[in-house]
């Protein structure tokens, strides 16, 4: 099995949204309008990481005109 590095910042992200997560699926949670605030906020910086970019296949490289 291959291991993959990924950069800290990402996996300090990562990390966040778990824990965001967890505390937005406990019973009862407090200020979950900032608890889902802050979870689609990480949601988008995990989604738009430079490091997934450098991982896409060519074929699936945006188009430049």
């Amino acid at each position: 099995m291959d291991v993959t590095d990924f950069p800290d910042d990402l996996v300090q992200t990562q990390a966040a949204w778990n824990a965001t997560y967890q505390a937005l699926a406990a019973p009862r949670p407090r200020d979950t309008t900032a608890l889902r605030h802050r979870l689609l906020l990480l949601s988008v910086r995990l989604w738009w990481h430079p490091y997934w970019e450098a991982q896409r296949p060519p074929e699936e490289q945006p188009l430049t005109i």
